[in-house]
């Protein structure tokens, strides 16, 4: 039987440079990728923690699942975008230098919304935003253009701005059964010889594929 595809190849489709593998790629130690996710961008692919991660000052982390689809131009807020609200000014006088750098106190305690956490299987449409802090669930699909300002429930399809829901692809039942099969944790084996269900099978079909669980 072909071996899968290999998680560690930077770009997968040699022919395709647009396209990476994030997990190989990324190096900073605030972002982790799982397996399999990619991003595709005509300009420079590769550049991703520079130029889709923005404003990654502080220590929170952005984690991205496993077979996570990024189309170009998505872009993660981090925390470090966050200005004062309270005062007539809302501009970052002390990160100017100068004499304004001894009023640094200023630009502590400003607000932080925690990590960016997204699941497995996400769709990312061309050009979306997601602000800082934001859980987005296992299946999600995030609609081009969305700017996502609030979490998104698993298996939901969000859009627009702010990004509303617009509906989940599955009934609760049937969410709960694709959380408890896990697919995106299968052997990559066992997930090449049912490509085809995972693609365009039901959840019972999925379920009759799923491997055996060991027991304890």
């Amino acid at each position: 039987m072909p071996a899968p595809a290999d998680p560690t190849v930077l770009h997968p489709m040699p022919e395709q440079p647009r396209v990476v593998l994030l997990k190989p790629l990324v190096t900073s130690p605030l972002i982790d990728v799982g397996e399999y996710s990619y991003y595709d961008d005509p300009d420079d692919a590769t550049a991703f923690e520079t130029r889709n991660v923005l404003y990654h000052y502080g220590p929170e982390r952005l984690s991205i699942g496993k077979f996570c689809a990024l189309g170009t131009g998505v872009r993660f807020i981090m925390n470090g975008a966050n200005h004062r609200m309270d005062g007539p000014s809302t501009f970052p006088f002390p990160t100017m230098g100068g004499a304004w750098r001894e009023h640094f106190d200023l630009l502590t305690g400003l607000p932080n919304r925690g990590d960016t956490v997204v699941g497995h299987d996400v769709w990312f449409g061309h050009s979306t935003t997601i602000m800082p802090g934001i859980r987005i669930g296992h299946g999600a699909i995030i609609a081009a253009g969305s700017v996502v300002t609030r979490d998104v429930p698993d298996y939901g399809i969000v859009g627009g701005n702010p990004a509303c829901l617009v509906r989940t692809r599955y009934s609760d039942h049937d969410i709960d059964r694709l959380l408890a099969l896990a697919w995106w944790d299968w052997p990559p084996e066992h997930i090449s010889a049912h490509v085809r269900t995972l693609m365009s099978g039901s959840v019972e079909q999925l379920q009759e594929v799923a491997p055996a669980r060991p027991h304890h």
